[in-house]
Order: C-alpha cells, then sequence, then structure tokens
C-alpha cells in the first residue's frame, strides 16, 4: 500500500491523533514511548518543544515499521515541512491553513491535518489538498459548534484538536467528526508524582472509549 494510504488508515483506524506539546523533548519522548504503550498509533510531536524535529526523527526511525505514525505539528510553513518530511515525520498537522506546506506534503505525499474554524477555511482547506481539517480552537465551539457545522459540511474529515476528555469524546463522534486529537488528558497523566506509566493507563482508558464511542 502507498505510504500516504497507510498513514491515513492508521489515522481512520485509531480515531484519535496525541497530540504531544510539552516542555521539553525529554518529556515529550518518555510521554510518546509511554502513550505507544498504551496503545496510540498516531502522534503529533509539536515544533513548539526545543529539539522536536529531532524527536520526529528518533521516534520515526524506532517505531515506523511498528505501524505506528508519527508526524510533526504546528508546522507554519514548507522550510518546517520539508525539514520534518527529511526527519521522517508521516503527517504534518498546522493551526492554520498554509497552502504552501500543504503543497509541499503533497509534493512528498505526506498526509495534511489542516487547521480551520469556520465554514470558509474548512472548505478553502479542502480545495487547497489538506487529506484532514482540524477544528482549531476547538475551545471556542465545542462539540456545539462541530455539529453545526457539519450539518452542511459532512462529507468533510474534521477533527477536534482540543478539549476532548474520556468524559466528551463520544459527544464527538455523535457530533459527525472524523477523528478526534487529544492532549493534556494523556500527556500529562504524568505530572501528579513523575510517574510515566500513569500516560500508558490514560491512553488505554482514552483509546477504548473512543472505540465505545464509534461502536
Amino acid at each position: 500500500m502507498n505510504k500516504k494510504l497507510r498513514t491515513l488508515q492508521t489515522i481512520d483506524e485509531s480515531g484519535a491523533v496525541l497530540i504531544v506539546r510539552l516542555e521539553s523533548a525529554e518529556v515529550a519522548e518518555k510521554v510518546a514511548e509511554a502513550a505507544i504503550e498504551g496503545g496510540f498509533r498516531a502522534l503529533e510531536i509539536t515544533l513548539s518543544i526545543p529539539g522536536a524535529v529531532e524527536v520526529i526523527r528518533r521516534l520515526a526511525a524506532k517505531h515506523g515499521h511498528n505501524g505506528v505514525a508519527v508526524g510533526a505539528g504546528t508546522v507554519l510553513d514548507e522550510h518546517s515541512a520539508y525539514e520534518c518530511i527529511r526527519a521522517g515525520a508521516e503527517f504534518l498537522v498546522s493551526p492554520q491553513l498554509n497552502p504552501a506546506m500543504i503543497r509541499t506534503a503533497n509534493r512528498y505525499q505526506v498526509p495534511t491535518i489542516s487547521g480551520a474554524f469556520t465554514p470558509t477555511e474548512f472548505v478553502e482547506s479542502a480545495e487547497a489538498g489538506a487529506d484532514i481539517l482540524k477544528l482549531f480552537p476547538t475551545e471556542a465551539g465545542g462539540v456545539a459548534y462541530a455539529k453545526a457545522v457539519l450539518a452542511p459540511l459532512a462529507h468533510l474529515p474534521i477533527m477536534p484538536a482540543g478539549g476532548v476528555t474520556l468524559e466528551n469524546v463520544g459527544e464527538w463522534f455523535a457530533a459527525g467528526v472524523a477523528g478526534v486529537g487529544v492532549g493534556s488528558y494523556v500527556t500529562k497523566a504524568w505530572q501528579p508524582d513523575g510517574d510515566f506509566t500513569r500516560v500508558t493507563e490514560a491512553a488505554r482508558a482514552f483509546l477504548a472509549a473512543v472505540a465505545e464511542a464509534r461502536g
């Protein structure tokens, strides 16, 4: 199977992308490893992390042949896009529509998850060639807003990023989203006592909730 199609299939079958946005490369890598152990198969390492590209490079080299898609987040331009692709990123995520980033990714057959909020932005992102459309900022509208947008745009694969929890993940899928992005519930589970096995446990619990929500 084509690598791009395989990555999109991984994201689709998972139903969830883990958004790893933390204060250091060391912590981000520990969280990513713990989440992979807990079952996550699609992880977004954001470029806001110092040394993020090297984290992507290491994780992709280690897990790329194990059915795990390691992607790059907060990709704001085509230079960053190419750098991440060379490091092994299997998908790229942006908080906004950047046609140059999408064009670069499509040139190398790497899927994109492009940020949008208004109906106009969703349609323009789809027209620009984005594979998945990220509802961002999610907290500004919530489930009700996603449901309203999806009423006329149900054909678009929309994924909320942020504000998704164990308690409301079912509501998001009931609204018609194609998948969800989750961050703090999983990535910060270790913080009370520094125990990263809590990340693994949170990952398992969240993915079980996703599976139940999708029926």
